[in-house]
């Protein structure tokens, strides 16, 4: 039993399922992940997972809150939660519960945010914003929230204004290792000199990225391309595009971690930005511990 947890912290995306046990005053006491996450899930699946996880963690006698962003509110998750339309605060009401048969648990999933037009939605992101603004009082401008599916946010007076999502992640997946590419792809490492120059390359001239695709294919098969690479290349590549897309100016916000969030950095300096980086985990804990709070009013 870990003593002291007031509440549970819970951010379910796609792949991974990421929890932390909290004390009163929001600490952090203790900290879990699986890859049980909505891609391997059904809805009535959920809470089997998530007692698995956390049930060691349950005082008896009494019903722990736990308070989820991300995927498992997807129309494919656990249970819908709706979408609060931008302009608009991060965070907001409703909030969904969701029915359990364990008595020792309270489950809430918090809403995502969307946009008409162009159409868009983000699930998980708007928590880790809200954690930003938490930290960062007076935070104001883009941010860039790297991942499976890249959001770009613009912040204005406390409200995401507008969104872009790009689905670079999603792109170099395939690629790499579903595409004929993949046969020259296999490995580890980074070759940072191969990034940088495939970055500059496609913030120059963005329409040639699709031209310089196949290319390394055939590099690996005529000159024998190392992996790291072709895989570093393409990765250049395709954020490269995404940073063309975005016109990033000024200074830029990284809510990310690891290599993907040094990764971006990287290129936006070379697209001369300058980036404030924050990390995704302090981030999303603070936006849960800010949803806590909404949660308090609201019950």
């Amino acid at each position: 039993m870990q003593p002291g947890v007031e509440w549970i912290a819970a951010d379910w995306g796609t792949t991974n399922l990421r929890l932390w046990a909290m004390a009163a005053d929001d600490r952090v006491l203790a900290r879990r992940a699986s890859e049980e996450g909505m891609g391997r899930l059904s809805p009535e699946c959920y809470e089997q997972a998530l007692i698995r996880m956390v049930g060691d963690w349950l005082p008896e006698g009494r019903v722990t809150p736990v308070l989820i962003c991300g995927m498992a509110g997807a129309r494919q998750g656990w249970v819908e939660a709706g979408y609060r339309p931008v302009p608009a605060h991060p965070l907001g009401l409703p909030l969904t519960r969701v029915p359990t048969s364990d008595p020792r648990i309270s489950v809430t999933i918090l809403p995502g945010l969307s946009q008409e037009s162009p159409a868009d939605v983000m699930r998980g992101e708007e928590t880790q914003i809200a954690g930003a603004l938490a930290l960062r009082p007076g935070l104001a401008g883009p941010l860039c929230l790297p991942g499976t599916h890249s959001k770009w946010a613009e912040v204005e007076a406390g409200r995401v204004i507008r969104f872009t999502s790009y689905p670079t992640g999603e792109l170099f997946a395939l690629l790499s290792e579903k595409s004929v590419l993949r046969h020259g792809l296999t490995g580890e490492g980074e070759d940072w000199s191969a990034f940088d120059a495939a970055v500059a390359a496609t913030i120059a001239a963005p329409a040639r990225v699709w031209a310089e695709l196949f290319p390394l294919r055939a590099a690996f098969l005529l000159h024998g391309l190392p992996a790291a690479a072709g895989r570093s290349r393409l990765s250049g590549l395709l954020i490269g595009a995404e940073l063309a897309a975005a016109e990033p100016r000024g200074e830029v916000t990284l809510i990310g971690a690891g290599p993907l969030m040094r990764r971006y950095a990287r290129a936006l300096r070379i697209a001369g930005v300058t980036t404030r980086q924050i990390e995704a985990e302090d981030a999303v804990l603070a936006g849960l511990s800010a949803a806590r709070a909404l949660w308090k009013e609201a019950v």
